[in-house]
């Protein structure tokens, strides 16, 4: 679909039929108040007086919110297959506050409609490249990272922009476990593919799960190339995703070298295909931290950290790690890795919103007392000055079950 164009009408037929098997949205205030008996005058009222009215207001205001909630899908799923429609009038859909399994009905009927209807101008519908989604989910849902949504964003949307770009784009995600280096892969993955992590443009490894021994790195070697090549056979446009990067073999390192060096663009008169590699990785974590903590120390608010205060300090503990020869290995050595991404410790206040989201993206109750105490169950660190969580976001959403009633 071109854009500009108008949206077809037909799917709002479609869309009520799903809404059937959708989760009810939450009940207003009130609405399961029990009423009790009817009393002696009421139940002795004739037909036409008035004993029908709170029926018939309480069938209004369920109307209201089935309306509501199809509106709320309707511009969810308009997003997501024609993603040059989002954000026109300067809103974003509550995609994250949807319950679940809503949003995995809609999944469904979202690849359903694609799969017959031309749903994409790029050409491949597999293909989304929604900047304004990604720019909306870095700016609500990822918290107290304000260097990692400027940095991600920016030279994502450059690095798309390019016709003919003569490179992968490598970036490298450091910090702690639980701050959001997977959560940020997966937004990307989300925006930039319409069935995001299962893409078929999209391949995620996890170093312990895919490569856990070092005498088949020969092996391991081999069909990682395979891979790659074949995904990009497969897409002008590729994902990898690269978790727990700081463990992977030397020689995994050095054969994805070749893959991240310049490469002449075979056709100049057409666009050249692209690649983003991305290596999550806990190494420089602690070098993240202690700079942080530094400045907080001093008196400086969060948002003044800036690259110039983390990178030297980053580079310098991943060229001193002797459990890791990631930060010497050629990605590094040769800088083919474009961009360092620190991702910072989280505090209080950031971890209260994680688990804020977590009760909104299960349509599940909660109250300001309840937020606090699952906030404040977690560990925070250093032990004389406790700011940072210490497991960031990770185990909020294990937590939150034990508060449900």
């Amino acid at each position: 679909m071109l854009r500009g164009s108008p949206l077809p009408l037909w799917p709002w037929v479609l869309l009520p039929l799903l809404l059937l098997l959708l989760p009810p949205p939450p009940p207003l205030a009130g609405a399961l108040e029990p009423r009790g008996p009817a009393r002696p005058e009421q139940a002795a009222e004739e037909p036409g007086s008035g004993g029908a009215r709170p029926a018939f207001q309480d069938l209004q205001e369920q109307l209201r919110a089935a309306i509501a909630l199809t509106r709320r899908y309707w511009a969810l799923f308009t997003c997501r297959v024609w993603p040059e429609t989002c954000g026109q009038d300067g809103k974003s859909p509550l995609a994250w506050s949807l319950p679940l399994l809503g949003q995995q009905y809609l999944d469904i009927l979202t690849t359903w409609y694609c799969s017959f209807q031309d749903c994409c101008p790029s050409g491949d519908c597999r293909i989304s490249n929604n900047l304004t989604g990604l720019q909306w989910d870095l700016s609500v849902r990822l918290h107290g990272q304000h260097l990692a949504r400027e940095l991600v964003l920016t030279t994502v949307r450059d690095y798309l922009a390019l016709p003919r770009p003569d490179k992968a784009l490598a970036l490298s995600f450091h910090g702690w476990s639980g701050t959001g280096k997977n959560f940020v892969a997966q937004m990307l993955a989300e925006n930039l593919y319409r069935d995001g992590l299962r893409s078929d443009c999209v391949k995620v490894f996890v170093t312990m799960l895919h490569f856990p021994h070092p005498r088949l790195v020969g092996l391991y070697k081999e069909q990682l190339l395979d891979q790659v090549r074949e995904t990009q056979e497969r897409c002008r446009q590729t994902l990898f995703v690269f978790d727990e990067a700081e463990k992977l073999h030397p020689a995994l390192l050095e054969a994805l070298g070749s893959h991240l060096e310049p490469q002449a663009p075979e056709n100049h008169s057409a666009e050249s295909p692209r690649t983003i590699f991305l290596f999550l990785c806990n190494l420089g974590g602690s070098a993240v931290n202690e700079v942080v903590l530094e400045l907080l120390r001093a008196g400086r608010p969060r948002e003044e950290v800036a690259m110039e205060h983390v990178e030297p300090r980053l580079r310098a503990e991943l060229a001193a790690s002797p459990d890791s020869g990631f930060g010497r290995s050629r990605l590094v050595k040769e800088n083919l890795i474009d961009l360092f991404v620190p991702f910072l410790p989280l505090e209080y206040r950031h971890v209260r919103l994680c688990a804020r989201d977590a009760f909104l993206s299960r349509g599940l109750p909660h109250t300001e007392e309840t937020l606090d105490e699952i906030t404040g169950t977690m560990v925070y660190v250093p032990k004389e000055e406790p700011r940072f969580s210490a497991q960031g976001c990770k185990s909020i959403a294990q937590r939150i079950s034990y508060f449900l009633p």
